[in-house]
This record gives C-alpha cells, structure tokens and sequence, in this order.
C-alpha cells in the first residue's frame, strides 16, 4: 500500500509513540475496504505499538476505522482511507493519540479539557482538499485532549449516498451532534470560540488590558508577516492581529513562483511565514477581525470580539476574498451548489456537469482540473476573449467534455430550493437569455480587497483598494498598508512579501522622525 520511502518516514515518525495503540477495523471486503485493511498492515508493521483488531459491533460506515489509546477512552476515527493530504492528519492521530505532544498553546489545551458537555463531530472531506486537513487535524487534537469529543472524519469520496442525502457540495463540512455546525478552514480557536460562548468575551477582556504597541499590524497573510519580522528587528513593540495566519495563500493549492522556492503549497508556505515570525518578539493575536479603525496619535483598532488594541503606527495587510458574481441565486445557493474552490469541491460533483465562470487564469485552470473529474464543464466569459495564458488555452482547447462561451454575462443561479439545477446568461452579442442545466457552479473572477471597515477613515480607490504612496503610507498619518488590500498592481505572493517590508520601513521612519515624544503618547494613550 505505502511505498518503501513512505514506510521508511513513518516507522521513524512512530518511533515517538508513547502507548500503546489498538486500531479497530471495520470492514466490508469492498475494494475501498481490502484498500483500507492494507493500509493498516502497513501501520501495525512499523510498530511493535501498534495493534490491529476486526470491530465486532455493526459500524455506521464501511469501510473506516478507530484509533484508540489502549485502556483508555482515548480515540479518533476515519471513515475512508486518508491518504492524499490528509495522510498528514493520518499520522498525527497516530502519534498524539499514542501519547506524543499535542503542540498548542497551554491556555488553549486547559480550556479543551474544561468544556463541559459532549460533542460528536462528523467533518466530511476529499481527499484532494488542501483545507480540510487543518479542520480534522483540529478536532483530533481537541478528541484527545478531551474525550467527550467525539470525532470522525469522512472521505465523500467513499461515501457518496450519505453525500448525497445530506446535500454536501462544499468541503470541509462540519456537523456537530447531528447539526450542521460549520464549513470551510477551520482553526482549533475558532472552534473553541464557538463551543465555549464566554471565551471571546474573556479574550477581547484581555487584549484590551495590552501596552500600546508601536506598530500593530492588521492581517497575517505574506504581507503582514513580512511587516513584523521588519519591525521586531528593529527592536520595536510589534503586535499582529489576524483573522487566520496565513491569509489568502492558505487557499493556495500550488506556488511555484516564489522566488528561491522551487515548488511548495499555501498550507506549508503559511506555517512557515508564522514560524518565521514567532522567531521574533511578536505578539501574534489569532482570530481577531479587525471592524474598526480610531485614528489619532495613538490608533485604535476595534475588534469583532470587542477588543480595542492602540498602536503608535498601524499596518493594514488584510488582504483579499474572492470576488463574488452578485447575482440572484449565488449567496442563496452557496456551499449548496455555488462554490469557490475547485480542488476542495471538485471531486463532490463527480460524474455531474458543472459551470466555471471567469476566463482568467484561475478560470481556466479550474476548468482544467474539473475536467479530469466531472461529466461537463462549462466554461463562461464576460469578454469577448479569453483572459488566461496561452499555454493554458491551448490545454483546454483539448478537453473534448469542456464548452466555452464567451461574451455571455451570468444572470441568475436557479436551484429547487436546496441545491442548484441551472445558470442563467445573457449573450452580450445579441442580448438572447440562454439557460443551462448543471449541478455546480465555480465562481473565479478574481479578488475583491477587504476594506469595508475602513470605509470613510483612509482614502479608498474605486474598487475599494487603499490608496498608497511609494512608502505604503495612506491618507491618514501613521497608518501604512500592504499587499493585495491596496493599489498597488500584480496581486502576487512575491510582491506583497516586498511591499510588507516598504510599508514596515516606512512605518519605522515615521516613528523616528516625530515630533511627538513618548511623554505625549503616553498621556495621549
């Protein structure tokens, strides 16, 4: 099942389990099943920790499998085979349930093992999903710290009925007791926040209670983790406040184009921007959306949770969200049929026809990889070409299962009233309505910059980018901004990470060069 180099890396990996481990199978002798039952030997053979037993009880799915700390009620269960990129998620259960380090913050570990109550998360996924792993990896962790929750995560992939009767058409999709509890990356805070209601009380309470900083930075993305590791070098008090680490690029399958990195993913490209900056005194402020900003001399920014954090200097590097259609039927029909990520939902609407819009780049290479899965791809554009790179053009001019209609706008995305059945678009040609009947619709037509909470405070462009100057300095003194949230063009990895570093310099600068000095800012403060 695993390749020599794979076992190689595993046995060595298992080599930290601490107690013993029972494994408990529960089989249907399908070809998924016998896929399954050689993945476990496989296991059980790199470790004399390990043990594997056939399930005696009628499971709910075959084929899946629990792994359970012996004489414990320790455990975490798969129902699938997680390979793909959750064989990350796969060899973490292993070693944390064999007693390995779980790695978070204490605080947040006592704050697990207090909840009082008892949970049953079911998470669907596939296994091509780069943000899936992060949502399984949490609620493991959070299974083992405390075992009154209970955890499963399925492979729709394996199993398509359930799928189905449970209208999933957007992973990772989390239920908790039976309900539905969430969809999308996922964090163990955010979880936390939401199972343990005081919890966000409790922390706007205390971030509130922090010294002004001399620069804050709003966002965490490439930009923002350029400006802090810039500033703390300097020796100046840094705090990042950020909604999720990472940004953006954490919904970046591939990135080939970051200058000295061959080839890596957005997962492993934001795990080491936030190493990176925890090398330095950061005081980094995870799951904190940034909703209002107080100029003056020392800037206030406002938080979702109802923090108020003050800062000299402000960086603002939130960034970018994919940009909507605005039509009827998207928001009605989101993670019901309308979706934004191909390589997460893809492989959900096998077999079925399906709709990209957007000519782009992103357009296009969606296009291309629905192809290799689904029945149909249409492919619908507002202009009167193609916007992407000739290379990938001429790959899609091959897919014999792909229509491409240009000139068309979308008007209207039709469902039953629980998932989508059709789209709707105007030929911008000769202004006939056409109507095609699918199951899925991919939206990529680009970025739309998070700004809507500075609205009215720094000057905005049309489109709703802050403008800056040649510094990253914006309308309002002391405050500064970088990466895709402002003007500045080519949205890309590289040039947020360099305009990150401008804007902390510039940031730098205006501290030195005021007039005002520490006595004022205190009494300001």
């Amino acid at each position: 099942m695993l390749d020599a180099d794979l076992k190689t890396q595993l046995k060595a990996y298992l080599e930290r389990v601490v107690h013993p481990i029972e494994i408990v199978s529960h089989n249907d002798g399908s070809a998924k099943g016998k896929e399954m039952a050689a993945l476990l030997e496989d296991i059980r053979s790199l470790s004399d920790k390990i043990t594997v037993v056939e399930g005696q009880d009628s499971a709910a799915r075959k084929p899946s499998f629990d792994i359970n700390r012996k004489g414990s009620d320790i455990g975490v269960s798969f129902a699938g085979i997680p390979l793909g990129h959750e064989f990350t998620s796969l060899v973490l259960a292993l070693l944390q349930v064999g007693g390995h380090p779980i790695k978070l913050d204490e605080k947040v570990i006592e704050q697990i093992r207090n909840l009082d109550g008892d949970f049953v998360f079911e998470t669907f996924i596939s296994l091509s999903c780069h943000n899936c792993p992060e949502v399984v990896q949490a609620l493991n962790a959070m299974s083992v710290i405390n075992p009154r929750i209970k955890v499963v995560a399925i492979d729709g992939g394996v199993f398509p009925k359930e799928v189905e009767e449970r209208q999933v058409m957007a992973v990772p999709m989390m239920y908790l007791n039976g309900q539905h509890f969430g969809q999308g990356r996922t964090n163990v805070e955010e979880i936390l926040a939401r199972l343990d209601t005081g919890a966000s009380a409790r922390a706007a309470a205390e971030l509130s209670k922090k010294d002004v900083f001399d620069v804050l930075i709003v966002g965490g993305g490439p930009a923002g983790a350029a400006s802090a590791i810039y500033t703390a070098r300097k020796g100046i008090r840094t705090g990042v406040i950020a909604d999720r680490f990472g940004g953006q690029v954490l919904d970046t399958l591939s990135i080939e184009n970051f200058i000295s990195v061959k080839e890596t993913d957005g997962q492993k490209f934001a795990v080491a921007l936030e190493q990176h900056v925890k090398e330095y005194e950061v005081d980094i402020m995870n799951t904190q959306r940034a909703v209002k900003l107080v100029p003056g001399k020392v800037k206030e920014v406002h938080t979702e949770s109802g923090a108020v954090l003050k800062a000299k200097t402000v960086i603002i590097s939130t960034g970018a969200r994919w940009r909507e259609i605005n039509v009827p039927g998207e928001r009605e029909y989101r993670n019901h049929g309308v979706a934004y990520c191909p390589h997460c939902d893809g492989p959900l609407f096998k077999g079925k026809r399906v709709a990209v819009i957007g000519g782009g780049n992103s357009g296009v290479e969606a296009a291309i990889d629905l192809a290799g899965i689904v029945d149909h791809v249409t492919l619908i554009e507002f202009g009167a070409e193609l916007r992407a790179d000739a290379v990938l053009q001429r790959k899609l001019a091959t897919l014999r299962n792909v229509k491409v209609i240009k000139s068309a706008q979308t008007t209207e995305i039709h469902g039953d009233g629980k998932k989508v059945n059709s789209l709707s678009y105007t030929d911008r040609n000769t202004g006939d309505t056409h109507r095609v009947e699918l199951e899925g619709v991919f939206v990529q037509i680009g970025l739309v910059p998070n700004t809507e909470w500075l609205k009215g405070t720094v000057d905005l462009s049309r489109h709703g980018e802050i403008e800056v100057d040649a510094r990253g300095q914006t309308s309002v003194s002391g405050v500064f901004a970088a990466g895709d949230v402002t003007t500045v063009p080519y949205k890309q990895i590289v040039i947020a990470v360099g305009e990150g570093a401008k804007a902390a310099l510039g940031a730098f600068d205006h501290l030195i060069r005021s007039s005002d000095d520490e006595s004022e800012l205190a009494a300001a403060a």
